[in-house]
């Protein structure tokens, strides 16, 4: 039984890597029998990864013709980064009374090497990774893990978005001067305005994904 967990759990892995650094667009079909030979295991684990991917947001099965990854619409997008605002600013509001130095050392850690990442331009699948360990280390402390788990659900939803903005807008820049201003807010105790510059800086990158997504469109369109 452990050995099919393990199985499971690579192969769910490695296709949520796949996925998320997009080598599988929205809308494909992920056919169990050529995933089984691509890992060299059986239906069985790649059926239970599917699944796991399935509850994540990034694969969905439709009746009698088997799993497909997902393609979300812009306003599908717009909804979970307008859930994203109200329940990451909730989580932030309560969190930040109860930070600690030890907290805020994690975060600006976290920070640092998110900032290496971005100026060497390398480690992409990381950045993403890094920005949401980087909020994650401010929200824990609110201890509220029913709305962290949702929180973490919506961020793995829109992480395929959160990656394409980091790779394709030019608006890095901004969104690393935020976060240095976002910790700072948080250790001011300036819960307001650090709730405020939360808000502002998902609708920003809500607005910058979509900006990237209809760039695209547009590209695919005029070929």
């Amino acid at each position: 039984m452990a050995t099919f967990k393990t199985r499971a759990h690579f192969v769910a892995d490695d296709l949520r890597k796949r996925i998320l650094g997009g080598e599988f667009k929205g809308g494909t079909q992920l056919r169990q029998d050529a995933l089984a030979s691509d890992y060299d295991v059986s239906r069985i684990p790649v059926r239970e990864a599917l699944l796991t991917l399935e509850s994540e947001g990034l694969v969905e099965f439709h009746a009698h013709r088997g799993a497909f990854t997902t393609e979300l619409s812009v306003s599908k997008i717009r909804e979970l980064f307008e859930l994203r605002i109200l329940l990451e600013t909730y989580v932030f509001r309560h969190a930040i009374d109860n930070l600690t130095e030890a907290d805020l050392d994690k975060a600006e850690d976290i920070l640092r090497k998110y900032d290496d990442a971005l100026n060497r331009g390398g480690e992409v699948d990381n950045w993403s990774e890094y920005n949401y360990a980087f909020h994650l280390a401010l929200y824990a402390p609110a201890e509220l893990p029913e709305t962290l788990a949702i929180i973490h659900q919506l961020n793995t939803k829109s992480d395929r978005y959160i990656r394409m903005q980091l790779v394709y807008s030019q608006e890095i820049t901004k969104a690393e001067k935020e976060h240095h201003e976002l910790l700072e807010l948080a250790r001011q105790r300036d819960t307001d305005n650090a709730c405020q510059l939360l808000k502002t800086h998902i609708e920003d990158a809500c607005g910058s994904i979509i900006a990237v997504l209809e760039k695209r469109s547009n590209q695919a369109e005029a070929l």
